[in-house]
């Protein structure tokens, strides 16, 4: 019953920024894990960035360090990805992560048990 819905994404020049957000319905995530995963053709979902369940905890991976930010709205059910300083590698399908039964984050694909479908970032000239 639980969806995660992605949105926020688009077309934009090296060097621009966008937000993701992704909302949750049908139940809470106010007290779980929540990541961020992306998806490039021909490259495999690779972890972006996390927060667990009160965002004293977040994680990013090298390759954003320091452009993207994640944070959570708890009362919304709702995370974001702030993405800053985009680059052309930037490219790929975004997707929302939830887990459903622990509160802390996870850089795991495999840990995670709800998805979101995805939205297309594309960063290009």
């Amino acid at each position: 019953q639980a969806q995660l819905i992605e949105s926020g994404g688009g077309l934009v020049q090296p060097g621009g920024s966008l937000r993701l957000t992704c909302v949750a319905s049908g139940r809470s995530f106010s007290m779980n894990g929540m990541g961020w995963f992306r998806q490039a053709p021909g490259k495999e979902r690779e972890f972006v960035a996390g927060i667990n369940w009160n965002g004293g905890d977040t994680r990013s991976a090298d390759s954003v360090k320091g452009r993207f930010t994640i944070s959570r709205d708890k009362r919304k059910n709702t995370v974001y990805l702030q993405m800053d300083s985009l680059k052309p590698e930037d490219t790929a399908v975004y997707y929302c992560a939830g887990r459903s039964t622990y509160s802390g984050t996870s850089i795991y694909a495999s840990d995670y048990d709800c998805w979101g479908q995805g939205t297309q970032v594309t960063v290009s000239s």
